[in-house]
């Protein structure tokens, strides 16, 4: 495989046009050392998977410690995994949905893991509002309720009392945090995106996610741990954690003035020192097991519509995943932007990578892998994340519903029943604005062809008096059934809704994170 393009590492100027405010900066809050794991922890960012480069990693870029949208990875279990989704953000491509941990090399199994992260964009993409993923084999509808204040922590207390003060300024207190790091530590600049818009959001999102589990270590750990494995891939080293905790307690006490006090303070060092180990632990026994990223050449470019694309890739080394998984790509185009797309295949045994992607308004990384990208290019994988995968241990049935491009999963899902021998019921719903929109429903109709036990339904809007997820109240019923959704967040949302009503349990409904409301237009 050619040599990947080199990508531009080039440091660029603080430009306080990305942050909002530069002005002079409160004396430094000091936030513990972190205690770094073994040497292993500390990968260079100049090697991926213990294979060493002459030249520096392209395009690392550390995500801020607590951010959410960094495509965590659920990375397997035994032999690993990474980033994310069915679900959201620039509708990924995968579910469109997230992010994440490395993948173990070929000879491990990987093992689905809980996944927190940006879902896989979809098409006709609705942003979505993230939840922390609950430690299980898949993500559901509703995680864990957290801890009611009356039985939280004193620390919890302090912490969800400043997080309300400053959540009406939210804004202002993200900007002010990336001023701080950014004059305090220029040198972490160029890490990131040129471009911050995407980036700004994530840290508060994170922390209020955190903020909201912090006393529900079931929850905060898994997500924690997802968080700390994908940003391996942004080139984070455990000595960024405590310049973003200094810079983050600097904000905090700024904004949240009025509540904020010697013993506020205590309880965000340690939460923060807490936080930042798990995430530094996590990141060190995912090294030990996979590569940060893979790089992968494009094979073949298949334009479906104008504005659909399938695109297949080879990795440059082997990628362990699991049918419903998904994975981040980076392009050469815009370098430390990643995006959530999601496999759309079961593994193949030629180890070649398939996936969807819907160019949309203003996507950065939609619009170059629809209408840029060509064989030979060489894009870069996170590893893979999510965990709306089979349940092989038993023979209920399979309901799923996908919309746009979030057939993608559902068609590996699909595949991968079939390849297990099994002969359980498979009810699929492909939903679609038009006619024009069910770019695979050829692809479907022959897998139904193929099994007699799977069923195939188109539900187009504009034929139908009915919207996707309405579609199942009419067929069924499904109490023996798991469900599976996979699309836009509008979609997922009412299609759990709609389950629920029919009377599937909430632990068989399975899809991956649906990420905050709010699109990231790239």
């Amino acid at each position: 495989m050619p040599a990947p393009p080199p990508h531009s590492t080039e440091a660029r100027p603080y430009d306080p046009r990305t942050t909002a405010t530069t002005e002079a900066p409160p004396a430094p809050h000091r936030v513990p050392p972190q205690r770094h794991a073994p040497d292993h922890t500390e990968p260079s960012p100049f090697t991926a998977g213990g294979s060493p480069s002459a030249a520096p990693a392209p395009h690392t870029a550390p995500a801020t410690a607590l951010a959410p949208h960094t495509a965590p990875s659920a990375a397997p279990a035994a032999a690993p995994h990474a980033a994310p989704v069915a679900p959201h953000p620039e509708p990924s491509g995968v579910a469109t949905h997230p992010q994440a941990p490395g993948p173990a090399p070929a000879t491990h199994t990987p093992t689905p893991a809980p996944h927190a992260s940006t879902p896989p964009s979809h098409a006709n993409p609705a942003p979505t509002v993230p939840q922390a993923a609950p430690a299980g084999p898949a993500q559901h509808a509703e995680p864990p309720a957290p801890t009611s204040q009356g039985d939280a922590s004193p620390d919890a207390v302090l912490i969800r009392r400043t997080m309300a003060t400053v959540a009406p300024v939210a804004d202002k207190v993200t900007s002010y945090f990336y001023a701080l790091l950014f004059v305090r530590h220029p040198d972490l600049r160029p890490l990131f995106p040129a471009a911050m818009d995407a980036q700004r959001d994530r840290l508060l999102k994170a922390l209020l996610t955190a903020a909201e589990h912090i006393d529900n270590s079931d929850v905060l750990v898994p997500y924690l741990q997802n968080l700390g494995r994908g940003h391996r891939k942004y080139g984070t080293q455990p000595d960024h954690y405590p310049a973003v905790g200094e810079c983050l307690i600097g904000a905090l006490s700024r904004y949240a003035e009025s509540v904020w006090s010697d013993e506020a303070e205590a309880a965000w060092v340690r939460a923060y020192t807490t936080i930042s180990q798990v995430m530094i632990d996590a990141s060190a026994a995912d090294e030990l097991r996979s590569p940060a990223w893979w790089h992968a050449e494009l094979v073949s470019h298949e334009l479906r519509t104008p504005d659909v694309a399938v695109v297949t890739v080879r990795p440059d080394q082997p990628y362990p995943f699991l049918a419903g998984q998904y994975t981040s790509l980076e392009t050469p185009w815009w370098p430390r932007v990643w995006r959530h797309y999601s496999f759309s295949s079961a593994p193949r045994s030629d180890g070649l990578l398939s996936f969807h992607v819907k160019a949309v308004p203003a996507g950065w990384v939609s619009n170059a892998l629809v209408h840029r990208a060509r064989p030979g290019d060489v894009i870069r994988l996170g590893p893979p994340a999510g965990s709306m995968t089979v349940d092989h241990t038993t023979d209920r049935g399979l309901l799923c519903l996908g919309g746009g491009t979030g057939i993608a999963p559902i068609k590996a899902l699909v595949e991968d029943v079939a390849e297990h021998g099994e002969r359980r019921p498979v009810e699929v719903f492909y939903g679609a604005r038009t006619d024009h929109d069910l770019y695979d429903i050829d692809t479907m109709l022959r897998l139904q062809q193929a099994h007699p036990w799977l069923s195939v339904r188109a539900i187009i809007d504009q034929q139908s008096h009915l919207q996707l997820p309405d579609a199942i109240r009419e067929y069924g019923p499904w109490t023996e059934y798991d469900a599976y959704l996979s699309g836009p967040p509008g979609m997922i949302r009412s299609g759990v809704h709609a389950l629920r009503d029919v009377g599937v349990p909430a632990t068989r409904i399975r899809h991956d994170s649906v990420e905050e409301l709010v699109a990231t237009g790239s």
